[in-house]
């Protein structure tokens, strides 16, 4: 994105940065090394107690509860992770399916292979209700520039599906395969109804995967500087702050810019069971890139507010960290 890449570049992370994995029902903490000197507005925090407390126990609270967790934090200036629990597990994700999707999109747009004006008939795609804008539009075609900003900014199921349709679902495998994304997979079109012989889901990743991809985006790596200010740009106009991005106090319809020195991109996905949230957080502290990724049984509203609270907390404690 614009405003990271005019500051100095995250160091690369090295194979000795520490990072401890977790069980299937703990996550937990490594304690970051001092910071040099980057955004140096505040001084680096120091201490031995793991950071994330509340974090680390409502998610300890919801696996003992038989939910299934996964959390990646990582600062971006120092190169460490911050917290990680079970983050090379596989998950379902739900719409965060369409970043991949998004990535291979805005590369075909550079490439020339797509052109970013081409008209999509509305009338030609499958109906979806599963969400997003579209569908109460009057207007029967678009570009499918204006599709990739309906897809990243309301998660839109036709607009994601016709990007789907023109891209084609193996040109996006193969993105994520270059990307050395060996845990993600974008599987399926957005369904209202998935069948004995659909895809069980729409899409597949790791915490670790998630955060990485992000972390790529904002540090110009995701392609191509061009590539990944694009892609960044669309995510930036994401609607949904619901979830970790709820504690950050920015507008949901016009955060790209904001006034209190906060850089935030994110893309988060639902479906029944699974809810999921990855992005970038900086502040005038320090800089994040995070992916939390909760499946748990939806029996009742309480159940589903008690995955939320996880989100919740995180974002609260990611908001120290970086501000």
């Amino acid at each position: 994105m614009s405003r990271r890449s005019r500051s100095t570049p995250a160091p690369q992370r090295s194979s000795t940065s520490p990072r401890r994995e977790a069980g299937a029902r703990r996550a937990v903490a490594a304690s970051p090394p001092p910071a040099p000197g980057r955004r140096s507005a505040k001084p680096a925090r120091r201490g031995t107690a793991a950071p994330f407390p509340t974090t680390l126990a409502a998610l300890d609270e919801l696996a003992a509860a038989g939910a299934k967790v996964a959390v990646r934090i990582v600062d971006l200036d120092r190169g460490s992770v911050i917290l990680a629990g079970d983050d090379s597990t596989t998950l379902p994700i739900a719409g965060l399916g369409v970043v991949p999707l998004l990535i291979e999109v805005a590369t075909e747009f550079e490439r020339g292979t797509l052109h970013p004006y081409e008209i999509i008939d509305r009338t030609t795609l499958e109906p979806v209700e599963t969400g997003g804008v579209w569908q109460h539009l009057k207007a029967p075609a678009l570009p499918l520039i204006d599709l990739a900003v309906l897809a990243a900014a309301t998660g839109d199921a036709i607009a994601t599906n016709a990007l789907i349709d023109r891209v084609g679902l193996p040109a996006v495998r193969a993105r994520i395969e270059s990307m050395g994304l060996s845990r993600s997979a974008l599987l399926d079109r957005f369904r209202d109804h998935r069948g004995p012989d659909d895809a069980p889901h729409f899409a597949l990743g790791s915490a670790e995967e998630l955060a990485s991809m992000f972390a790529a985006l904002v540090n110009s790596e995701a392609i191509s500087a061009g590539v990944s200010a694009q892609v960044a740009e669309w995510l930036s106009l994401n609607h949904d702050l619901s979830l970790v991005a709820s504690a950050t106090g920015l507008d949901p319809f016009a955060h790209e810019n904001d006034d209190h020195g906060l850089l935030f991109i994110n893309k988060t996905g639902r479906d029944d069971g699974v809810r999921v949230e990855a992005g970038v957080l900086a502040g005038p502290r320090a800089g994040v890139a995070y992916a939390l990724i909760v499946c748990f049984d939806d029996l009742s509203i309480m159940h589903r507010l008690r995955a939320h609270g996880v989100f919740r907390a995180l974002g609260v404690e990611l908001m120290e960290y970086v501000y």
